[in-house]
């Protein structure tokens, strides 16, 4: 399925920022061996965004190693509220659609 057949013959930039505004995006913090936090982006689609793309202009403008394994962006570090920023102000993301979820 193309991007053309799901937005319908809209422009390709107006259909991203459609995209973009649906997606549900979830963000957490784990904690992993010897107190190292690692910030996990979840429920980006990867039909349309490229993540290792994504996530290595997070990773620049963070200052932060990270990686993308299983659909989804690490970031090392507590980057929760610089990456709503981002996604919100430079990739069109709704603010609503972003999610923090809390460990338990």
């Amino acid at each position: 399925m193309s991007l053309d057949s799901l937005c319908g013959g809209l422009p390709p930039e107006l259909c991203e920022q459609l995209t973009a505004e649906q997606q549900v995006v979830k963000i957490k913090l784990e904690r992993r061996r010897f107190g190292r936090e690692v910030t996990i982006i979840e429920g980006l689609d990867p039909k349309a965004y490229d993540l290792r793309k994504l996530a290595s202009m997070l990773k620049s403008r963070l200052a932060s190693g990270g990686t993308v394994k299983n659909r989804r962006i690490e970031l090392q570090g507590d980057h929760r509220w610089k990456i709503k920023q981002i996604l919100v102000r430079e990739l069109g993301f709704n603010p609503e659609n972003i999610v923090f979820i809390e460990e338990e």
